[in-house]
């Protein structure tokens, strides 16, 4: 298996190659350059199955054995992954020009990472109305 500090170099310089290449390309195929940046950030996504597979394995894993309940988890989990969407996606249409979109892919993500995070601040409130 690729190590750790591998995959981030390779993720790094497929990222800042596509990045000059856009650069060269803007003036000429502004969405060539969009089309290329979506290219290499699935690339990049691709590359991350296999550990993130692992990474997810060992939270099951840590979760079972500490006790926690998976109805605490898994709000923090679909959260973490709404947040690295939101990024991905905000900074696409960014570099589209189209910091509006990017703006309401934000507003959007916000709210869904809030209702996600719901049953988490329920259980909150239910603890903190129980300790009156």
């Amino acid at each position: 298996m690729i190590s750790e500090m591998a995959l981030v170099t390779q993720a790094a310089a497929l990222c800042v190659i596509a990045a000059l290449l856009g650069l060269v390309l803007r003036r000429s195929n502004p969405e060539i350059t969009l089309l290329l940046a979506l290219a290499a950030a699935a690339a990049v996504l691709l590359a991350l199955a296999k550990p993130l597979t692992e990474l997810l394995r060992f939270l099951e894993r840590l979760a079972e054995q500490s006790g926690v309940s998976r109805t605490l988890l898994t709000p923090l989990y679909k959260t973490v992954g709404i947040a690295l969407v939101v990024k991905v996606g905000g900074g696409l249409c960014r570099d589209a020009g189209e910091s509006a979109l990017a703006a309401a892919l934000e507003f959007a993500g916000t709210v869904c990472a809030l209702l996600t995070a719901l049953p988490l601040l329920r259980a909150v409130l239910e603890l903190i109305t129980e300790l009156r």
